[in-house]
């Protein structure tokens, strides 16, 4: 039978095809609320007037915000049809006019138009999933690269394009398997082969097999789920696309959709903020909320617990278990609220609340077959977002003979509570956890000689962290970053009060590619003193904006987050577009990459201005050239830098490649490639025939991690290296003088 029967004969009266169709007439009664009209005037007069532009919205503005809507829908080009655009098209230089008209109406027509065609093709591609026999004999290509590709012309192209699509995912999990039990197998025979050389392994890959064997005999779960088939898997991913998509979907995450697009018409990091967003943005900068402590994800229209948080409420109370649903949430003694098939967001919101409140939730537990709930009381707590948090730890490197100490650093983002002052107990600051790692560090015997501060995949967040983060490793009032709003140019100088520690040994940054905004500051300012020397890809991300989040009126309108400054280093550079560049490139697989600021739609210039008058508090720059020249010597007889290399290659390969082939040998040979990009970045650092000689890193779980990060391992060596040509120097005492400050600066520090 033919591909083209096959699809004429499936039929689409299946009770998941009838769901969709209910869910698909569920979206196109969404309505905009009375009061949205209000809010995108408000967002549009707001744009106009705060935006560090000064640009009306016009037509251009309505373009782009036009293409950024219908990007945000369909991404790949795979779900509308060409004449969906076309029939969208007259209000690409109209959304200016609308929306100062306070008509959102627009937003809700594509959604309409898109749950309709995505609820289509859904229902397609599980019928594909579950009718279809897949020929992989085929020589034929998937274009999975698809931003830039026209939208299909016709049904039956789209048709042809998710049969590739499918064919590609059931092609990739097929593969993936049998790659998998591969290496199992060649895992198992060498863990043979080296017991039988080593009595010790023998020991313990005897002990680790009988571990095996007891867990299976212990394994008495009769709730544990079967291991799915390739076709189940993906048969089951589809259905949990659609139900989130069309669960998730409201009126409010319409506007949140509609108002960003304008947003971000005048640059990426412009954006609105519903209520809901709003919540969420405040929760990341504190590193805390208020709730029952668990990881939720959506499953079949219940909220699935997925992880118990240590600490939290449910974890203290015990009675709720990994892979229990919540289908009810009632309020203190008040009634349950059924939850099930209700956006996930809102869901959490109501579970969400002030600490020491009770919160009920009606359980499904899982490890009981007949479907029966129970009702669970919990009282509230402040629950700590502690993965997000600055981590510390101390290593201990050997290079030539040498044994150094040194004090290292790493977080995610400059986190800080913006409406507590540090003398109240909830206050959270990214540069008072460093600032005591700093002074850890410094006890007595185990002082350090030198520090690094980790900044790759550090995208930012607050100024006034970077600041008081800058100023711990050069402790007088120095500048730091200059602001240009509109009219007027502010220099930003370190706080006048003091740190309880600070750290005057010599030092390395470490970046990439992700690092943006304030991590860039930082980088950038540490530089420029002379203070540090910046090691990793060949440039951070390239964010030089400053954003402020405005309320726009009652809590109901939320809040515009505009773009209202440019920030440049105090040498005049902008870090926008370029950002800061290394003095040592040691390339992570994100190098070379399209993951800059210049890669985004509608990103701002790079510009100069001129420098801050300054004086460098030291002169770390000058050893550049000698640490640069030790590094690559080094690197030059590793082994495992090679395949680090050879690996950052590959993956640069990888990204560029828009197609893929579906012909089974060919697929397979691709993967194989892929699969080797990733493992020769894990290789044993034990590996190394000179780590056992020439470097040692402490025999720690961190100093394992150290091991297998070749990027930071180097950096350690280059540290070394570094404190030996300043021959155990440190930064000059500071000098008496300081910068008069600014009323609303030191406010700023309070």
């Amino acid at each position: 039978m033919t591909y083209e029967m096959h699809i004429k004969n499936i039929a689409m009266k299946t009770s998941f095809a009838l769901a969709l169709l209910a869910f698909a007439a569920i979206g196109a009664d969404l309505k905009p609320q009375p009061y949205y009209g209000k809010v995108a005037q408000r967002a549009v007069q707001m744009l106009q007037g705060y935006h560090v532009l000064q640009r009306p919205m016009d037509d251009e503005i309505s373009r782009r915000a036009w293409t950024n809507l219908i990007t945000q829908f369909d991404y790949s080009h795979s779900v509308f049809l060409q004449e969906d655009l076309d029939r969208f098209a007259p209000m690409q230089t109209r959304i200016d006019d609308s929306l100062l008209a306070g008509d959102v109406s627009f937003v809700f027509e594509v959604y309409k138009v898109f749950s309709e065609r995505y609820a289509d093709r859904i229902a397609f591609a599980t019928n594909l999933i579950e009718n279809y026999s897949f020929d992989f004999s085929v020589d034929e290509e998937y274009r999975w690269l698809r931003k830039d590709a026209p939208w299909p012309a016709s049904p039956a192209e789209r048709d042809e394009l998710w049969r590739k699509r499918i064919k590609n995912e059931l092609l990739a999990q097929t593969l993936g398997r049998e790659l998998d039990a591969e290496k199992a197998k060649l895992d198992e025979q060498k863990e043979v082969r080296e017991a039988a050389k080593d009595p010790e392994k023998a020991k313990k890959l005897k002990e680790k097999k009988e571990k095996e064997k007891q867990a299976e005999t212990n394994d008495t779960d009769s709730a544990k789920e079967p291991e799915l088939t390739p076709k189940q898997n993906l048969l089951k991913r589809y259905q949990r696309l659609s139900q989130a998509f069309f669960t998730e979907t409201d009126e409010e995450s319409l506007l949140q959709r509609y108002l960003s697009a304008v947003a971000q018409a005048y640059d990426p990091h412009s954006d609105y903020m519903s209520p809901t967003s709003k919540e969420e943005f405040d929760m990341s900068m504190t590193l805390s909320l208020c709730g029952v402590g668990a990881v939720l994800q959506m499953d079949e229209g219940a909220l699935k617990i997925e992880r118990v948080m240590p600490g939290g409420p449910m974890a203290k109370d015990g009675r709720i278990k990994k892979g229990d649903k919540i289908v009810g949430v009632g309020q203190g003694d008040g009634p349950i609220e059924d939850i099930l098939y209700k956006p996930m967001k809102k869901s959490i919101r109501k579970i969400r609340g002030p600490k020491d409140t009770k919160v009920v939730l009606e359980i499904l537990p899982k490890s009981d077959p007949s479907g029966s709930t129970k009702r669970i009381a919990l009282i509230r707590d402040e629950i700590k977002l502690e993965d997000q948090a600055a981590t510390g730890r101390v290593e201990r490197v050997v290079l030539g003979g040498v044994t150094n100490t040194f004090g290292y650093v790493k977080f995610r983002e400059f986190y800080g509570t913006m409406d507590k002052r540090p003398s109240d107990p909830a206050y959270r600051s990214c540069s008072r956890d460093i600032n005591k790692y700093i002074g850890r560090f410094q006890e007595p015997g185990s002082e350090m000689d030198g520090f690094i501060l980790d900044l790759r995949g550090n995208g930012g967040g607050s100024l006034r962290e970077a600041v008081l983060l800058t100023q711990l490793f050069c402790p007088e009032t120095i500048p730091v970053v200059q602001i240009r709003e509109t009219r007027n140019l502010y220099v930003l100088p370190s706080f006048p009060d003091q740190p309880q520690f600070s750290c005057s040994k010599p030092m390395l940054v470490l970046i990439d590619r992700l690092s943006a905004s304030a991590s860039e500051i930082v980088a950038g300012a540490l530089r420029d003193l002379g203070r540090a020397i910046i090691v990793g890809d060949t440039s951070t991300h390239g964010k030089g904006t400053v954003q402020t989040v405005m309320p726009m009126g009652g809590e109901k309108f939320g809040s515009m987050k505009i773009t209202t400054a440019r920030f440049y280093r105090i040498n005049g550079s902008s870090t926008q577009e370029k950002g800061v560049n290394s003095d040592i490139r040691l390339p992570s697989t994100l190098d070379g990459l399209d993951t800059g600021e210049d890669s985004l739609p509608n990103a701002l210039p790079w510009s100069r201005i001129e420098p801050s008058r300054y004086r460098q508090v030291w002169d770390l720059q000058k050893y550049v050239p000698q640490l640069k020249a030790l590094s690559d010597a080094r690197l030059a007889e590793s082994e495992r830098y090679k395949r680090h290399m050879h690996a950052v290659d590959l993956f640069r390969e990888s990204n560029t490649r828009k197609s893929v082939p579906l012909e089974r040998n060919a697929r397979l040979k691709l993967m194989r490639e892929e699969r080797e990009m990733r493992e020769l970045d894990d290789a044993a650092a034990l590996d190394d025939e000179e780590s056992a000689e020439e470097t040692a890193l402490a025999e720690s779980e961190e100093g394992k991690d150290a091991k297998d990060d070749i990027v930071l391992q180097e950096s350690f060596n280059i540290l070394a290296d570094l404190v030996r040509l300043t021959d155990g120097a440190q930064t000059p005492r500071p000098r008496s003088e300081r910068m008069r400050l600014p009323a609303w600066l030191q406010a700023l520090g309070e």
